[in-house]
């Protein structure tokens, strides 16, 4: 966008990324993976942080915001099977096997996956994305559930077995969405970014963290929330709480206007927790 700009990538690990054995609930939740970057932002290090926005809170360091939300990738989950040895016709959570070893490392999809297939043997599942493909093919588990949008931007689109419908898996909120952030003050940076900003997609997940704030949670918690235009102006927001043994789902959908999209999610999140997610979230 704007070859006359001197720019440098800053490469930086974050909690999430140095503890990659250890489960996220035991090293922080909240933060894991944005701590090191807003530090680099608030001293200067760097101008601008590159999110997937999945992993970045909903609350802002006052200093901070969200310059630009890029245009979503599919937001979707993604089921993949074994490249050898679990071939199934009709690859779905719905066709594994009685019994089937599933690999996530994601309450919300622990709980969707239990709800839907009780019988299923859900195994911790952690490491960037080779590794956990490496784990899988070598035998450890039957299947895993990956971001499809992970997937296809680190070029495995082709072990995407099925991706996985938001009736059967709804979404972790911001799921598939990069957002940058910069300092709130440096307007000329925010200028550079402007072009990246794709406004439907951040209408969707607008409404989608105004969920996640509401009811209080992150992505820690059983929680998902996607939205998603439905016409002219338009946006449909479903949300959903589960207790983390899939025993008890509570899930509700609105639609606005795109232009209400921070009411949407606020009164939504409000709607779940009076239908009693607020004692779930509390387990």
């Amino acid at each position: 966008l704007h070859p006359q700009a001197d720019v440098r990538i800053e490469i930086i690990k974050t909690t999430g990324d140095v503890m990659k054995s250890e489960p996220l609930k035991l090293i922080g939740g909240k933060g894991v993976f944005t701590k090191e970057l807003e530090e680099a932002l608030l001293d200067a290090r760097i101008d601008l942080a590159v999110h997937s926005l999945k992993d970045l809170p909903t609350i802002l360091p006052e200093a901070l915001g969200i310059a630009a939300i890029t245009e979503r990738e599919d937001p979707r989950d993604a089921l993949v099977m074994r490249r050898s040895g679990s071939e199934i016709e009709r690859p779905s959570i719905l066709h594994l096997r009685e019994g089937a070893v599933v690999g996530t490392s994601s309450p919300r999809r622990l709980a969707q996956l239990k709800n839907l297939r009780p019988d299923l043997s859900i195994k911790e599942l952690r490491g960037n994305v080779d590794t956990r493909l490496r784990k899988l093919d070598a035998g450890d588990y039957d299947a895993v559930i990956l971001a499809s949008a992970g997937l296809r931007r680190l070029g495995f689109e082709s072990r995407i077995s099925a991706a996985i419908s938001p009736e059967e898996m709804l979404p972790a909120v911001g799921q598939g969405a990069l957002g940058i952030e910069i300092r709130a003050s440096d307007e000329e940076t925010r200028e550079l970014l402007s072009p990246l900003d794709h406004a439907p997609t951040r209408a969707a997940c607008t409404a989608e963290r105004a969920l996640l704030r509401a009811l209080g949670g992150g992505c820690q918690l059983p929680i998902a929330g996607h939205a998603a235009a439905t016409h002219a102006g338009r946006l449909r927001l479903e949300g959903l709480v589960a207790q983390v043994s899939g025993a008890l789902i509570i899930r509700d959908a609105i639609e606005g206007q795109e232009s209400t999209a921070q009411e949407l999610g606020h009164t939504l999140g409000t709607r779940l927790l009076e239908r009693g997610a607020r004692s779930l979230l509390m387990d």
